[in-house]
Protein backbone atom coordinates (compact mmCIF):
# COMPACT_ATOMS: atom_id res chain seq x y z
CA UNK A 1 0.00 0.00 0.00
CA UNK A 2 1.60 3.14 -0.87
CA UNK A 3 1.88 5.70 2.16
CA UNK A 4 3.20 9.33 2.48
CA UNK A 5 4.98 10.46 5.30
CA UNK A 6 4.49 14.10 6.75
CA UNK A 7 6.85 15.88 9.07
CA UNK A 8 5.30 18.58 11.20
CA UNK A 9 8.04 21.31 11.40
CA UNK A 10 6.18 24.28 11.17
CA UNK A 11 6.22 25.32 15.15
CA UNK A 12 6.69 29.05 15.87
CA UNK A 13 9.02 27.90 19.08
CA UNK A 14 7.46 30.68 21.45
CA UNK A 15 8.83 29.42 24.44
CA UNK A 16 12.42 28.34 23.17
CA UNK A 17 12.92 31.90 21.42
CA UNK A 18 14.77 30.66 18.14
CA UNK A 19 13.55 27.91 15.70
CA UNK A 20 13.82 24.57 17.48
CA UNK A 21 13.90 23.28 13.61
CA UNK A 22 17.22 24.17 13.75
CA UNK A 23 18.93 23.53 16.87
CA UNK A 24 22.01 20.93 16.43
CA UNK A 25 21.31 17.72 16.95
CA UNK A 26 23.81 14.70 16.21
CA UNK A 27 26.29 17.13 13.95
CA UNK A 28 23.26 18.67 12.35
CA UNK A 29 19.90 20.10 13.13
CA UNK A 30 16.92 18.30 14.59
CA UNK A 31 15.10 18.71 12.00
CA UNK A 32 17.77 17.03 9.65
CA UNK A 33 17.60 14.26 11.83
CA UNK A 34 13.77 13.67 11.46
CA UNK A 35 14.10 14.07 7.87
CA UNK A 36 16.83 11.63 8.21
CA UNK A 37 14.27 9.10 10.13
CA UNK A 38 11.55 9.72 7.75
CA UNK A 39 14.16 9.47 4.85
CA UNK A 40 14.58 5.80 6.09
CA UNK A 41 11.16 4.68 6.89
CA UNK A 42 9.14 2.81 3.80
CA UNK A 43 7.21 5.92 2.22
CA UNK A 44 6.31 6.55 -1.31
CA UNK A 45 6.17 10.34 -0.53
CA UNK A 46 7.71 12.55 1.74
CA UNK A 47 6.25 15.45 2.43
CA UNK A 48 7.51 18.42 5.33
CA UNK A 49 5.42 21.50 6.24
CA UNK A 50 7.01 24.58 7.03
CA UNK A 51 6.18 27.39 9.04
CA UNK A 52 7.16 31.11 9.36
CA UNK A 53 10.96 29.99 9.53
CA UNK A 54 10.74 28.45 6.42
CA UNK A 55 13.57 30.71 4.57
CA UNK A 56 16.06 30.04 7.75
CA UNK A 57 15.13 25.91 7.26
CA UNK A 58 15.60 26.19 3.39
CA UNK A 59 19.08 27.63 3.79
CA UNK A 60 20.46 25.12 6.59
CA UNK A 61 18.29 21.84 6.44
CA UNK A 62 18.98 19.03 3.89
CA UNK A 63 15.61 18.93 2.14
CA UNK A 64 16.53 16.58 -0.50
CA UNK A 65 13.68 13.69 -1.66
CA UNK A 66 11.38 15.95 0.58
CA UNK A 67 8.25 17.81 -0.90
CA UNK A 68 7.80 21.06 1.07
CA UNK A 69 4.09 22.58 2.14
CA UNK A 70 4.47 26.11 3.53
CA UNK A 71 1.84 26.90 5.78
CA UNK A 72 2.57 30.87 7.09
CA UNK A 73 -0.06 31.05 9.19
CA UNK A 74 0.26 27.78 11.61
CA UNK A 75 0.92 30.40 14.48
CA UNK A 76 -2.69 30.96 15.12
CA UNK A 77 -3.95 27.43 13.10
CA UNK A 78 -1.61 25.06 14.92
CA UNK A 79 -0.60 22.31 13.80
CA UNK A 80 -4.37 20.91 12.76
CA UNK A 81 -3.49 23.53 9.81
CA UNK A 82 -0.25 22.40 8.69
CA UNK A 83 -1.93 18.76 8.44
CA UNK A 84 -4.44 20.51 6.16
CA UNK A 85 -2.00 22.26 4.10
CA UNK A 86 0.05 19.33 3.36
CA UNK A 87 -3.29 17.20 2.74
CA UNK A 88 -3.53 18.94 -0.04
CA UNK A 89 0.15 17.95 -1.70
CA UNK A 90 -0.84 13.70 -0.65
CA UNK A 91 0.03 11.99 -3.99
CA UNK A 92 -3.35 10.75 -5.80
CA UNK A 93 -1.87 6.97 -5.01
CA UNK A 94 -1.42 6.94 -1.07
CA UNK A 95 -3.38 4.90 0.88
CA UNK A 96 -2.34 6.15 4.19
CA UNK A 97 -1.13 8.92 5.96
CA UNK A 98 1.88 8.81 8.54
CA UNK A 99 2.04 11.72 10.60
CA UNK A 100 5.88 12.52 12.35
CA UNK A 101 6.60 15.86 14.34
CA UNK A 102 9.73 17.71 13.66
CA UNK A 103 10.91 18.32 16.99
CA UNK A 104 10.59 14.54 18.07
CA UNK A 105 13.54 12.95 17.06
CA UNK A 106 13.70 10.08 19.29
CA UNK A 107 11.53 7.88 16.85
CA UNK A 108 12.96 5.60 14.93
CA UNK A 109 12.00 3.52 11.41
CA UNK A 110 11.49 0.68 13.25
CA UNK A 111 8.38 2.68 14.60
CA UNK A 112 7.00 3.27 11.95
CA UNK A 113 7.32 0.43 10.46
CA UNK A 114 5.63 -1.27 13.24
CA UNK A 115 2.86 1.20 13.28
CA UNK A 116 2.39 0.68 9.81
CA UNK A 117 2.37 -3.51 10.08
CA UNK A 118 0.46 -3.45 12.85
CA UNK A 119 -2.48 -0.74 11.35
CA UNK A 120 -3.38 -3.66 8.61
CA UNK A 121 -6.29 -1.85 6.72
CA UNK A 122 -7.66 0.09 10.24
CA UNK A 123 -8.59 3.35 9.44
CA UNK A 124 -6.50 5.17 12.46
CA UNK A 125 -3.53 3.81 14.22
CA UNK A 126 -1.11 5.21 16.62
CA UNK A 127 1.94 4.29 18.74
CA UNK A 128 1.00 2.18 22.43
CA UNK A 129 4.29 2.69 23.93
CA UNK A 130 4.78 1.62 27.77
CA UNK A 131 3.50 5.26 29.09
CA UNK A 132 0.71 5.95 26.62
CA UNK A 133 -0.35 7.01 23.27
CA UNK A 134 2.24 9.19 20.81
CA UNK A 135 3.11 9.72 17.62
CA UNK A 136 3.69 8.73 14.49
CA UNK A 137 0.36 7.84 13.81
CA UNK A 138 -0.92 6.22 10.46
CA UNK A 139 -4.08 7.21 9.05
CA UNK A 140 -6.18 5.87 5.77
CA UNK A 141 -7.28 8.04 3.08
CA UNK A 142 -10.92 7.85 4.29
CA UNK A 143 -9.80 10.05 7.24
CA UNK A 144 -8.44 12.47 5.11
CA UNK A 145 -12.13 14.87 4.91
CA UNK A 146 -11.58 14.39 8.76
CA UNK A 147 -7.86 15.75 9.09
CA UNK A 148 -8.64 18.94 6.80
CA UNK A 149 -11.34 19.78 9.33
CA UNK A 150 -9.56 20.00 12.62
CA UNK A 151 -8.84 23.18 14.29
CA UNK A 152 -5.81 23.73 17.04
CA UNK A 153 -2.77 21.73 17.96
CA UNK A 154 -5.12 19.29 19.62
CA UNK A 155 -7.45 18.21 16.83
CA UNK A 156 -5.60 14.89 15.95
CA UNK A 157 -6.02 13.86 19.50
CA UNK A 158 -9.62 14.63 19.61
CA UNK A 159 -10.14 13.01 16.44
CA UNK A 160 -8.78 10.09 17.72
CA UNK A 161 -11.03 10.53 20.92
CA UNK A 162 -14.27 10.60 18.57
CA UNK A 163 -13.07 7.86 16.55
CA UNK A 164 -12.23 5.64 19.41
CA UNK A 165 -13.94 2.43 17.70
CA UNK A 166 -11.77 3.00 14.45
CA UNK A 167 -8.25 3.65 16.12
CA UNK A 168 -5.81 0.62 16.85
CA UNK A 169 -3.17 0.85 19.20
CA UNK A 170 0.13 -0.88 17.83
CA UNK A 171 2.45 -1.80 20.75
CA UNK A 172 5.74 -0.45 20.72
CA UNK A 173 8.63 -0.94 23.00
CA UNK A 174 9.61 1.78 25.49
CA UNK A 175 8.23 5.26 26.27
CA UNK A 176 6.76 7.82 24.26
CA UNK A 177 9.63 9.91 22.76
CA UNK A 178 10.37 13.17 23.71
CA UNK A 179 9.36 16.15 21.81
CA UNK A 180 11.53 19.80 22.18
CA UNK A 181 8.80 22.37 23.37
CA UNK A 182 11.24 23.74 25.83
CA UNK A 183 14.79 24.15 27.29
CA UNK A 184 14.19 21.82 29.20
CA UNK A 185 12.99 19.41 26.75
CA UNK A 186 15.64 20.09 24.65
CA UNK A 187 18.66 19.22 27.60
CA UNK A 188 16.65 15.79 27.92
CA UNK A 189 16.69 14.76 24.30
CA UNK A 190 20.38 15.84 23.95
CA UNK A 191 21.09 13.50 27.20
CA UNK A 192 19.05 10.38 25.35
CA UNK A 193 21.17 10.40 22.52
Amino acid sequence: MPVTGLVLAAGESRRLGQPKQLLPYGGSTLLDHVLGVARACPFDQLLCVLGSDAAAVREQVDLSGVEVVENPGAGEGGCSSSIAAALSGVAARSDALVLLLGDQPGVIPGTVAALLAGRAAAPLAVCRYENGRGHPFAFAREVFPALAALHGDKGVWKLLDRRASDVIDVPVAGPVPLDVDTWDDYTAVLAQR
